[in-house]
């Protein structure tokens, strides 16, 4: 096997899957078990104000994007699995958890933008009903 640009990148990634893992359980770990919703459903660094509602899907996300990562790791080191299935399996997990990530960021600010919206609307109607004479 001739060390080449593309040995070094591969064993960039295997590398990379450790702290990716660490991250991704830590996360899960301090939404789903310790309740700390700050970082659920990120969007430019802030969180959405109805957190709580989204906590359950990002924590089992990052539970089970972190533990395939993870498992990825310890089969690659264990029985060294084929490089073909290894990173496949592990960017496959990687991408589809940010776009997951993503989707349900996105989901969560648009429904408080529309919640907000719903109160804007009624609380004009309330306001236009009681001015009516």
């Amino acid at each position: 096997m001739a060390f080449d640009i593309s040995t070094a990148l591969n064993i960039i990634l295997f590398l990379a899957l450790i702290p990716i893992s660490f991250f991704w359980l830590r996360r899960a770990w301090r939404i789903l078990f310790q309740r700390d919703f700050s970082e659920v459903a990120l969007k430019h660094g802030e969180a959405p104000p109805n957190a709580e509602r989204f906590a359950p899907w990002v924590g089992l996300l990052n539970l089970v994007a972190g533990g395939i990562t993870a498992t990825v790791v310890v089969l690659v080191v264990a029985v060294q699995l084929p490089f073909d299935t290894w990173t496949a399996i592990a960017g496959s997990t990687i991408w589809c958890k940010f776009m997951m990530d993503f989707g349900i960021s996105r989901h969560a600010h648009g429904q408080a933008k529309r919640d907000a919206k719903r109160a804007e609307k009624a609380a004009r109607a309330a306001q236009a009903g009681t001015t009516r004479p």
